[in-house]
């Protein structure tokens, strides 16, 4: 993994000529050979307001009353999921974190529902508890999707790739968005738990446009290192997905989320897991394999990479890898 965590310019990218296109491309590529950059986005600071002020205010509320908006049968796709129960791949040590998850709303009867139906699942929004969330939520959802799709434009540049290489399966992809509310450590059940443990993301590439407080950790060369974007600045992280179609030239961004001892209260972050349509055969490009980088994974459908991930993380409601 590399040491140092790059800022770049999107908005460059998409304006300046030749030069300054490729000055952005070898930025990002440097970069992420962390996992991890850092980017400017154009993205209002006002909305952000507007939708971390109505997620603090529902993870405000009982549990009871969050629990209504438990959608299940979704394995913490969509609606509320309660504390201790995701758990990193590698821990049996549940993270100490609740979540409101939402996604791409498909109609009735479009091809991805009716072949993948847990895949695209109903949003379930607590409209009733905090009054005009839905609309913003989902507002907030194709914001960022959008942001993500305009960054891997970036991305498939530096892989040797058309721009375009991931537009036409990023829009239409399980698409999630999860806000994360960690309460403080001094609630944990006991100090095995912590925010969350180290993993790295199943999708192509993660965005957060925001956290409350600082706790992101970036695993390196010489080990943990906080992410410390500058203001107002997008932290993109890469997925399993991206690794394995870069041919490992991308690798994944491994993470974790933790409380140092001098930080007291609670933190808030909304990240989005950008994802290829499930029916995507995740196969290594072949801008990306040559002799000194031959061929490393073999294909596998989009879908069934995140089943099998979704079970390792502990998602799988009739089925759970831990108590």
């Amino acid at each position: 993994m590399g040491e140092k965590v790059l800022d770049v310019d999107m908005l460059a990218f998409e304006a300046d000529g030749k030069a300054g296109r490729d000055a952005v491309v070898n930025g990002v590529m440097r970069s992420l050979e962390t996992g991890f950059v850092y980017t400017s986005h154009d993205m209002s600071q006002d909305f952000l307001d507007e939708v971390y002020g109505m997620l603090d205010q529902f993870f405000s509320l009982s549990t009871e009353l969050k629990s209504t908006a438990t959608a299940e049968g979704t394995h913490g796709q969509r609606g509320y999921t309660g504390l201790l129960v995701e758990t990193a791949a590698i821990s049996d040590v549940p993270d100490w974190k609740e979540m409101l998850n939402w996604g791409n709303d498909l109609p009735q009867g479009h091809p991805l529902k009716t072949r993948y139906p847990h895949r695209f699942l109903d949003n379930t929004f607590p409209e009733e508890l905090v009054p005009g969330i839905t609309e913003t939520l989902e507002s907030f959802h194709k914001q960022v999707l959008d942001l993500q799709l305009r960054f891997l434009r970036i991305i498939a540049t530096g892989l040797g790739a058309s721009a375009s290489f991931f537009d036409s399966i990023v829009p239409g992809g399980a698409n999630l968005t999860r806000a994360i509310h960690y309460p403080s450590m001094e609630l944990a059940p006991n100090d095995s738990h912590i925010w969350a443990e180290e993993h790295g993301d199943i999708n192509l590439i993660t965005a957060l446009p925001r956290a409350t407080a600082r706790g992101l950790q970036i695993k390196s060369t010489e080990g943990w290192m906080d992410a410390t974007p500058p203001e107002n600045h997008l932290i993109i992280n890469t997925g399993i997905m991206l690794e394995h179609i870069s041919n490992g030239k991308v690798p994944t961004g491994i993470h974790r989320v933790v409380a140092d001892s001098e930080q007291v209260g609670d933190r808030l972050s909304i990240v989005q897991f950008c994802h290829p349509t499930p029916w995507t055969i995740l196969s290594p490009m072949p801008s990306c394999i040559d002799s000194e980088n031959p061929q490393r994974y073999a294909p596998i459908a989009a879908a069934d990479k995140l089943d099998q991930v979704l079970w390792e993380i502990n998602l799988l409601e009739d089925n759970r890898r831990v108590d």
